[in-house]
């Protein structure tokens, strides 16, 4: 007999068929994020070979990003100067490029940079960890052929943090991403790696996990696990710890089609990509399920060669309701920008019902709080219907479908109930919900206290 799991008052997204055990006429429906305003252009001299591998986050009551930009045109001739710079935003839309007079480029240092090597692709974290030293408030990891750790004391002026790599297992020639595990406490790095074959000449491009306690002892690298062998190359991944919803983890990786080329005469080899979406509750094991693309390179003819487009990493609440998330897009050429993009909060995975209408339960779970909350979203004719269920699916007294009504609206987080109850009563109990929807999506539930 399955465990039945415990969710407290955490929020559980709607990701994966986790959350199905008994459905009909429902589909799960992945949403595509809506292409807003250019973020960080490709727009001064050291920036002339382009702008790509962001990390961006909330710091300190303003938005933060660090990203990687050339000093040299790949286009034009082979030479280049990677270097790592910083951007600030008060609202994470609209993004400046302070003068920070720490690194000389050309001769000046009336630039935005903050690190010129060894080492690119920064990817770092702010680490609010208990006794961590002051000195070594925010971390990262760079490549050169191999790993190496920095350390800031304010995500500026960075040094490393020790002689050598931490890791030497190639290959990295990728955007390889570290951040301190919020639900766990443990240190990850999602870095590039290749399955069936250790090597760049052959395998299937893959991701990899490593884990320390300390940031300087690392774990044997373990590939991610979709359920299937890997068929499809997956480049970059911009995994995320998605903290609305904890014990969830979010990946963007880069799908790289090797085959194709639709450029003609492009001079750096074959290969188109887009973006797949891809989650998990362990950080190991992850739903590949939804095969589609999250993110297509769209009718502009420079997204369309290889590498052209990546996900950055890390999401942004910029509005109520709304998601901000980062890709660099039209690489190698001289339109390269990093482009922000907008999805609904929790909406990156739906419960979809049509107009005839459909219906799905959860398997049987134990909840604390006394409010159910919900995200979801019904047209002017549709509709969303719950019903509270005991363990062998009998509806609860006071708690079934024609107690719940006919609810209908666009909320994040709706308070729903059975004409004025709650659920305190069942809080501890093993339960199940049934939803019936028309014309409805379904992002996510919880169980809340009322009080907080």
């Amino acid at each position: 007999m399955a465990e039945i799991p415990l969710i407290g008052t955490d929020r559980q997204l709607l990701v994966d068929e986790y959350w199905i055990a008994d459905s009909r006429g429902v589909s799960r429906r992945l949403h595509e994020p809506m292409r807003r305003n250019t973020a960080i252009p490709a727009d001064r001299p050291w920036e002339r070979g382009g702008v790509s591998y962001m990390t961006v986050f909330a710091d300190g009551g303003r938005y933060r990003a660090w990203y990687r930009c050339d000093g040299d045109n790949p286009i034009r001739d082979d030479r280049r100067q990677p270097l790592i710079a910083c951007a600030e935003s008060g609202d994470g839309v609209h993004w400046e490029k302070p003068s920070l007079g720490l690194v000389e480029f050309e001769g000046s240092t009336d630039n935005n940079l903050v690190w010129q090597g060894p080492g690119n692709n920064l990817s770092l974290f702010r680490d609010d960890g208990p006794n961590v030293p002051a000195d070594e408030r925010y971390k990262g990891i760079v490549r050169t052929s191999d790993l190496l750790a920095l350390v800031s004391p304010d995500g500026l002026r960075w040094r490393l943090r020790q002689e050598g790599p931490i890791h030497t297992d190639r290959p990295f020639d990728s955007h390889n991403i570290v951040f301190r595990d919020p639900f766990r406490g443990d240190y990850v790095i999602y870095a590039r790696g290749v399955a069936g074959r250790g090597d760049f000449r052959g395998g299937v491009r893959w991701v990899r996990r490593s884990t320390s306690s300390d940031f300087e002892s690392w774990s044997e690298w373990e590939s991610i696990d979709v359920g299937r062998e890997p068929d499809e190359h997956l480049y970059t991944n911009a995994c995320v710890p998605y903290e609305r919803a904890p014990g969830t983890y979010l990946m963007f990786p880069s799908r790289f089609v090797k085959e194709r080329k639709p450029v003609p005469d492009w001079p750096h080899g074959p290969g188109v990509n887009d973006i797949l979406f891809l989650s998990s509750r362990d950080g190991v094991r992850f739903d590949a399920s939804l095969r589609e693309a999250f993110l297509r390179p769209g009718p502009n003819p420079d997204n369309w060669h290889e590498r052209a487009i990546y996900m950055e990493h890390g999401l942004l609440h910029t509005a109520p309701g709304e998601i901000s998330l980062f890709g660099m897009e039209s690489w190698r050429l001289p339109s390269n920008r990093i482009r922000r993009y907008t999805l609904r909060t929790d909406g990156f995975v739906s419960v979809h019902a049509g107009f005839a209408g459909g219906e799905f339960t959860t398997p049987a779970f134990v909840f604390s709080g006394g409010e159910l909350e919900l995200n979801y979203s019904t047209s002017a004719a549709g509709s969303l219907g719950v019903e509270l269920q005991r363990a062998d699916g009998a509806p609860v007294e006071g708690r079934t479908l024609s107690d719940f009504g006919e609810r209908y609206g666009d909320e994040i987080d709706g308070a729903v109930s059975w004409n004025g109850r709650g659920v305190e009563d069942l809080a501890g109990e093993p339960v199940r919900l049934r939803f019936t929807l028309q014309d409805a999506d379904l992002y996510a539930f919880r169980f809340r206290d009322p009080k907080g």
